[in-house]
């Protein structure tokens, strides 16, 4: 398998999915979906619905009853981009190498934007577990759900948040990169095993491979933004510096930090070979990400 085919591929065939259940930029009132499509199609990696259909495909279900799930935790995740960029938070300009939403649409329809994305990931969740009559769309609803509420990623942002300007633990930091970014990855690949019928155990394991995966990509993340620059990332650079956050750097050091990215990759490998060569896309994707520049 060359990883880079398969993953373009797949980076597509989620750009299709969106492109079927976001609505027409026509409808009205079109301010809002203008506003809504500007941000959801802006780039990115897709890597959450990438890795819930990949999950999917690793326990052999039909990755046509993913779609929506697929569809819909990406909205989540750029509804949060939306809302974190908001001058009341990072207060950031770009975001993916262009004008963030606020900047272009206000910050009044920004903040609805993010609402609207939300709701609508929701309803299409919803209309996915009515139309398939399934309790594993279902459970791959509540994964998801999970992931991105008050028990997982907005948890994670308001500790992040309230975290600002101050001196915290370990412990915190944590707390924060576990909610506020791993939850999610953590429901993708759970919600993916979901709806291929997964046994409970597997779905389990899935979620430990997000967790690890998740916690690893936001380290990442804050080595970034010390080491990259805005042309590379697509955004300002020392925006934690600037909005006085402790990252897994500032508290641990750079070598620490990517020793520790190893770690929890490698840990989430071994998990993944588990379950043998169907899990190869999703290793292989692990790996990737350790090295990843954005």
């Amino acid at each position: 398998m060359d990883f880079n085919t398969v993953f373009s591929e797949k980076i597509k065939y989620c750009e299709d999915i969106l492109e079927k259940f976001i609505p027409s930029k026509e409808e009205y009132p079109s301010i809002i979906f203008q506003s809504m499509r500007y941000s959801v199609f802006a780039g990115g990696k897709r890597l959450r619905p990438v890795m819930l259909i990949s999950a999917c495909e690793l326990f052999g279900g039909d990755i046509k009853n993913a779609e929506p799930f697929a569809a819909a935790i990406e909205m989540i995740h750029t509804y949060s981009l939306i809302h974190d960029d908001l001058p009341a938070m990072d207060n950031d300009d770009f975001r993916r190498g262009i004008a963030t939403n606020h900047k272009v649409f206000g910050e009044d329809i920004a903040i609805l934007t993010g609402d609207a994305l939300l709701h609508h990931a929701m309803e299409t969740m919803a209309d996915a577990c009515v139309n398939q009559n399934s309790i594993n769309a279902s459970k791959a609803m509540k994964a998801i759900s999970h992931g991105a509420g008050v028990y997982g990623m907005l948890s994670g942002q308001v500790v992040d948040v309230k975290s600002e300007g101050k001196k915290i633990d370990g412990e915190t930091l944590e707390f924060i990169h576990r909610n506020k970014t791993a939850a999610m990855i953590s429901g993708a690949l759970m919600a993916g095993a979901c709806i291929a019928g997964a046994d409970d155990e597997s779905i389990k394991l899935m979620g430990e491979v997000g967790d690890k995966i998740g916690i690893a990509f936001q380290i990442q993340d804050d080595i970034l933004d010390v080491t990259s620059t805005t042309e590379v990332l697509g955004k300002p650079v020392g925006s934690d510096e600037k909005n006085e956050k402790v990252t897994y750097v500032t508290m641990y050091g750079i070598e620490k930090s990517k020793e520790t990215v190893i770690k929890l990759s490698n840990e989430a490998i071994d998990i993944l070979k588990s379950f043998g060569e169907k899990a190869d896309f999703l290793l292989q994707l692990t790996e990737y990400l350790i090295k990843r520049e954005y």
